[in-house]
């Protein structure tokens, strides 16, 4: 039996990538038997990979080695846009997504993404394991992907080369680089700022040179990709706490059968306390090396900023469905 140790996992966090050309030109090939091949943008050791590491030993284990996950991190499959189209084409089996790019094909998935939508890490959690979660899931199914589950992606906030944002002027006539989706563009629109759409791996650079002036992560991305050296002012405003998804594609799905899809998604939901437990030891370990690098931090008063992306609100809830998923998730708010 293969030994399932999340003491292990914890201390694997913070790999780094290795041999991006040889998993670029396996990711491609055929499905060799059972293997489910695995993509993920996040680099090796990072929470979600971790996660669906686990997800793959347990396949392995209580399929007596007959199913497992063959894992390709640090996006050598390309950035998200990508890997979530060869997914929906089948030439990857399973991949964890932002919801970002999700949100023109599926407008369910605009939903946990609204700005102070959720009031917690707890309320979040508790709605995306619950029905709403569920709904949302199940309407990925018509555009090719299957949702297994939901993991977390923290509180997104600013930070910026400039200046802390105390209050939403303090981003007015800043350039903040954003997500792909209209969604983050009207809100930073909405608080003052310029949103600047630009690719992740982009933003490094893009802070450094002033093609932008600041953007908006969690603690774990601002930390990881050593964006608090180009942009040390870090404001707590934890504006957007949407999870991200793993999915799987359709083509696989219906390639395998009923018994097999039944273990992969209780693999899946068994997958979601690892990498939760990771999570959570990462954002301490991110904030504490932060707050150790001199980083200036503020935490500002939330109302001002809810106060001005209702508009955002209106623009992009625009169905009865919506509408009943902010509903469910507003009812279910433990504070």
């Amino acid at each position: 039996m293969i030994a399932l140790d999340r003491r292990s996992l914890l201390r694997g966090l913070g790999g780094a990538i290795g041999g991006a050309s040889v998993a670029l030109a396996a990711g491609c090939a055929p499905m060799e038997g059972q293997l489910l091949r695995a993509v993920d943008t996040h680099p090796d050791g990072y929470p979600t990979v971790e996660a669906v590491k686990y997800m793959g030993q347990l396949l392995r284990e209580r399929s007596g080695g007959r199913l497992g996950i063959e894992h390709y991190a640090g996006g050598v499959l390309g950035q998200e846009r990508d890997a979530l189209e060869i997914t929906i084409f089948g030439g990857i089996d399973l991949n964890r997504v932002s919801l970002a790019p999700l949100n023109p094909i599926v407008p369910e998935t605009l939903v946990p993404g609204l700005p102070f939508l959720f009031s917690s890490t707890q309320h979040m959690r508790a709605a995306m394991d619950g029905e709403p979660g569920r709904a949302i899931l199940d309407a990925l199914e018509p555009h090719g992907l299957i949702g297994l589950c939901f993991y977390d992606s923290g509180g997104r906030s600013f930070y910026t080369t400039k200046r802390l944002i105390e209050r939403p002027e303090d981003l007015r006539g800043l350039k903040i680089r954003v997500q792909s989706s209209d969604l983050f563009v009207e809100m930073v629109r909405a608080l003052g700022g310029n949103p600047t759409p630009m690719d992740f791996g982009e933003v490094y650079q893009g802070l450094m040179q002033g093609t932008v002036d600041g953007a908006e992560n969690n603690w774990p991305s601002y930390e990881s990709t050593r964006h608090f050296e180009v942009a040390p002012f870090y404001s707590e405003t934890r504006h957007v706490m949407a999870p991200e998804v793993l999915t799987m594609s359709a083509i696989t799905w219906k390639r395998i059968s009923a018994a097999d899809r039944a273990l992969i998604r209780q693999c899946a939901q068994e997958s979601i306390p690892v990498m939760r437990e990771l999570w959570d030891a990462k954002v301490e370990q991110s904030r504490a090396a932060i707050v150790a690098s001199g980083v200036r931090i503020a935490a500002p008063d939330p109302a001002p900023f809810q106060a001005l992306v209702q508009p955002v609100w209106d623009r992009f809830v625009t169905t009865p469905t919506m509408r009943k998923l902010v509903d469910d998730i507003r009812a279910m708010d433990p504070a």
